[in-house]
This record gives structure tokens, C-alpha cells and sequence, in this order.
């Protein structure tokens, strides 16, 4: 059965494009790539995704695209018809795609109307072997998104787009994977829209270097560092100048293929099993829809 394989890559659209270029070249440390018809694309050092990050100047911030990995060409056909007979939009057909590092891909709006892409043979980017206390992400960890109706939108990630249910907290949050991590997306009530991106920092360590080294440069961590209990990973997040969220995390869970789900009892101790950090949930910004549902993006 054909499925998505990895996440690659976010798009966004910014109000303030050099803002949210200096906070992920100069503080996050993310590496651009590319400058190319109005986008700017960035590159984890350790990741062969050609781009993780991709911005554009915009009016009003939105999430433009969020882009998933199928194995083969004949994959991602099989998920474009799946995808079209669950009665997704369908924003375009599975095509050779001009962005930057090209692929074959097609893209399709989430019943909620938060914008997909599916592609395979990218031209993969120059990853590196970090070193230890360098305190930089490797690569996109995983996303968590809002739903209004985020158990049909759970079964949609599991029957459409092959993800398998790893756990639930309760039943307000969902954890689907699409490989040997606990993780790739994640699913919470609310209204259509991104939570936010993590990304998966080399070891504990590194992601305390990286802590202290976004404090030196005037950002402050909105919550932790903490360790959740689904997916075991230690985390730590903040917000970026344009106001999208975005986590440190370490330690991610390897699940095996055969793993039961597991219902976590929410209870404080599920979301932050140390209890040391500042913040919380509550700190996080305020779940609101994204300002372009059911719109595509130019490219």
C-alpha cells in the first residue's frame, strides 16, 4: 500500500519576510538555500530534505503549504486518487513541479481546508553529520495540527495517507507515524490550523545549548524544557517574529511496527513529566484559522 513516508518541508507566508529570515538563518540556524521568485527557502544541516522551511512575503500570515514525502512516482499516484475519492479538493494533479529542487508531486486541500503536497524524487540537499554541542535542529521532527473535527481528521491521516496510530492523550490528541518514529503529525481539536513544527535537536544537550543560545539573542521560551510522555522526546518552544510556534525536541521515540496504541489519562504529569520548565499549554498562542483556508498558494 502506498503512503507518505517523512514530512518535508512547511510554507509559509509572512507580513514581515525579513524578520522571519533572521530568526531562522541568525537565531534558529538554518541554512538558505535558496532565493528564488519571491521565496526564500532554508536547509537543516543534517537533514537531505533540499528545504524544511520555505517563506514568502504576504498581507497576512498563513500556513501556504505543508509538504509530505511518498516513496516513488507510482506512489504518489496512488495517494492523489485516494486522496481525490475521500473527496478532497484537489489543488492540482500529480505533475513535474518547478520549485526549487523540482519533484513530482500534486497537491490537495484537508477537509478543513489546510493546504498538501505529496511528492517524491526531489533533488535532496547536502546534509552533514553535526557535531556534539553544536546546538542546531537536524531536521523537521514533527507537526501538530488543529482540527475542528480532529478524529475524522486522525482517520483521514490513517486510511487515506497510510499513517498508523502510535497513541492518544484522552481523546483530544492524536500521535500518527509514518515510519519508525513515535510521531510525524500530530492532531488536536480546534480551529483549522497549524500548532506547530518541531524540529529534533542531536541529544539533551544540544538542545540546551540551543535554549541558551535563542535567550542570548532575545527570544524567550514560551514552554519547558520539559519531557511529554507520548513519544518520550524533551521539548522546549517559542515563537517565531511572525507568530508561528515552533519546538526543540530530543529523544523521539523509535516505536516498532507492531506497537499497540496506548490512552495516556491526561493529567499534568502526561504532558511534562519533569514539571520544571516555565510555561505551559496555556502559554502557547491562541489556536485561531488560518487566514487562507481553501486558498492555494501562487506556487
Amino acid at each position: 500500500m502506498s503512503k507518505v513516508s517523512e514530512v518535508r518541508y512547511v510554507g509559509y507566508a509572512v507580513p514581515d519576510l525579513e524578520a522571519e529570515r533572521k530568526f531562522y538563518q541568525d537565531k534558529w540556524l538554518l541554512r538558505q538555500v535558496a532565493e528564488e521568485e519571491g521565496m526564500v527557502y532554508f536547509a537543516a544541516e543534517a537533514s537531505d530534505q533540499p528545504y524544511v522551511v520555505r517563506l514568502r512575503q504576504a498581507a497576512v500570515r498563513s500556513v501556504e503549504v505543508i509538504g509530505l514525502a511518498a516513496e516513488t512516482s507510482a506512489g504518489v499516484d496512488e495517494l492523489h486518487a485516494k486522496v481525490k475519492d475521500a473527496g478532497c479538493k484537489i489543488i492540482f494533479v500529480p505533475k513535474q513541479l518547478d520549485g526549487f529542487r523540482g519533484g513530482y508531486g500534486f497537491r490537495f486541500f484537508s477537509a478543513d481546508g489546510l493546504p498538501f503536497e505529496i511528492s517524491s524524487g526531489v533533488v535532496a540537499g547536502c546534509a552533514r553529520v553535526l557535531k556534539g554541542g553544536e546546538g542546531i535542529p537536524e531536521k523537521i521532527s514533527h507537526i501538530v495540527l488543529h482540527s475542528p473535527r480532529h478524529k475524522e481528521a486522525t482517520q483521514f491521516f490513517i486510511d487515506v495517507l497510510g499513517f498508523k496510530l502510535t497513541d492518544w492523550i484522552g481523546d483530544f490528541m492524536s500521535f500518527l507515524r509514518c515510519n519508525e518514529w513515535h510521531h510525524r503529525i500530530a492532531i488536536l481539536p480546534g480551529p483549522p490550523c497549524l500548532n506547530h513544527v518541531a524540529y529534533d535537536m542531536p541529544s539533551v544537550d544540544d538542545m540546551m545549548r540551543g535554549i541558551g543560545r535563542l535567550k542570548r539573542n532575545s527570544v524567550d521560551i514560551l514552554w519547558g524544557p520539559g519531557r511529554h510522555t507520548a513519544g518520550n522526546n524533551t521539548f522546549s518552544y517559542f515563537v517565531t517574529p511572525n507568530g508561528f510556534a515552533v519546538e526543540y525536541t530530543s529523544e523521539l521515540e523509535r516505536v516498532e511496527d507492531t506497537r499497540t496504541p496506548s490512552v495516556h489519562a491526561p493529567r499534568p504529569e502526561i504532558m511534562d513529566q519533569w514539571g520544571i520548565g516555565t510555561g505551559g499549554p496555556q502559554t502557547m498562542p491562541h489556536p485561531e484559522p488560518d487566514n487562507r483556508l481553501f486558498q492555494p498558494a501562487d506556487r
